[in-house]
């Protein structure tokens, strides 16, 4: 069966993105970004919704470094709010149920998956169990009073088991883990 993979990248203090500041808060470094160059996941449907379909593909648009990749990728974007044909491309839209759509590409595909951003997509998919790893990339900065899109918020109780971890450009740091998630903490019935 197919994989899915949660990739998230985040300040330290969990934001997915912050008023004024650029991409990847403008620290990405020649390590990262030849690690995004060399992904083994680079074959896997990438999976968004509409808001980081938006802003991704203005990124492309506006040539942030190591965005450009981006384009020749297949693009799965979950949205009851975006209409054929999406303009950038390689990119397919689905509507209706995200969660049902993934399952089924799950069973019935031969395509492992990964998600770029999409936060409320995120939560969805992982709430329903269909996520195998888990992947973080921690950028250090905290952005306290200009962060936006708190990552964790309205997310389960989730055990997470070490896959990996690796510092980029030492000071960017990866961890990967395989989720379950728990119907409460450790110990409650």
């Amino acid at each position: 069966m197919p994989e899915l993979v949660i990739d998230f990248i985040t300040s330290l203090d969990g934001y997915a993105s912050a008023e004024g500041w650029p991409g990847w808060w403008g620290l990405e470094g020649p390590e990262y970004l030849a690690w995004l160059g060399e992904s083994p996941e680079q074959d896997y449907l990438v999976l968004m919704g509409a808001n980081t379909y938006r802003l991704m593909h203005s990124f492309t648009k506006e040539g942030e470094p190591g965005t450009d990749v981006l384009t020749g990728l297949t693009k799965i974007v979950c949205s009851n709010t975006l209409t054929e044909p999406l303009e950038w491309a390689n990119s397919t839209l689905v509507a209706g149920d995200a969660v049902e759509a993934v399952r089924k590409m799950r069973q019935d595909g031969d395509r492992s998956m990964r998600t770029i951003g999409s936060v409320a997509l995120c939560r969805s998919l992982l709430k329903a169990g269909l996520v195998d790893r888990f992947r973080v990339v921690m950028f250090p900065v905290i952005t306290g009073a200009t962060g936006r899109e708190r990552i964790y918020d309205g997310y389960p109780d989730v055990a997470l088991e070490m896959l990996d971890s690796r510092t980029f450009d030492g000071k960017i740091q990866l961890v990967e883990y395989a989720p379950t998630v728990l119907n409460g903490p450790p110990g409650t019935p």
